[in-house]
């Protein structure tokens, strides 16, 4: 086991439920999930909460952080910013970036562990395959782990863990399945709560994945694969 405590950030998208599945295999877990006013927050929530009872994990805390929604700036959280269609070769930092968001994540996250004890926070960022967003490099979480360590207890050692930042969608897939990771739990769609549109980026990175590993996405899609060449595949 490693003799980890890992708090998790649980999305309830692909990636997190992989890091989840990967953490669960490491040791102790505590699952946290953030609503922030993203326009999927119910189905997010209902994804995360079908990830813990899954794993059978007990240890759950859900957080508010409707405040970046007010902050705005992305389409995720304003609904007069469309989420546009997916674009994989789209270059820049998309508008679905939600400003700072990981920051205020692990925050959190980092309070949280310091109470119960944990010594790992795990998070399924992806650097080299995602949208583009500043606050999934590694550098920010390095940097990120160095001011928790300053602004915690002098006894408190808190790891900030990214086992996928440098994979890619297709091989998260494959270690998904090789975690036996319920896919058909999660959600990634950046717009809609029923049938996932299929069109946003996040769907076609999705998609995407599971195409290049030779694997069928469990989830239904109003328009399954569509743009999914023109997206850079």
């Amino acid at each position: 086991m490693g003799g980890y405590f890992s708090v998790v950030l649980v999305s309830g998208g692909l990636d997190s439920a992989v890091a989840a599945a990967m953490a669960v295999r490491e040791g102790d877990v505590a699952f946290l999930h953030v609503n922030y006013g993203q326009r999927t927050e119910k189905r997010e929530l209902e994804a995360f909460n079908a990830l813990a009872d899954h794993y059978g994990v007990g240890k759950r805390l859900v957080v508010d952080l409707g405040y970046l929604k007010d902050i705005g700036g992305s389409a995720l959280t304003d609904r007069t910013i469309d989420v546009p269609g997916g674009d994989l070769a789209r270059e820049g930092i998309p508008v679905t970036y939600v400003p700072f968001r990981n920051a205020h994540m692990l925050s959190v996250a980092v309070s949280w562990a310091e109470v119960t004890g944990a010594n790992r926070i795990c998070i399924g960022a992806v650097e080299e395959d995602s949208s583009g967003y500043p606050d999934c490099r590694e550098v920010f979480f390095h940097a990120f782990e160095k001011a928790a360590g300053a602004g915690t207890r002098p006894e408190t050692s808190i790891e900030i863990a990214t086992p996928l930042i440098h994979m890619k969608k297709r091989d998260i897939v494959a270690k998904g399945a090789e975690l036996n990771v319920p896919f058909e739990l999660t959600w990634s769609c950046y717009s809609a709560e029923e049938l996932a549109c299929g069109v946003c980026d996040s769907c076609l990175l999705r998609l995407r994945g599971f195409s290049e590993a030779g694997l069928e996405d469990p989830l239904p899609y109003a328009t399954p694969g569509h743009n999914l060449r023109e997206g850079g595949s």
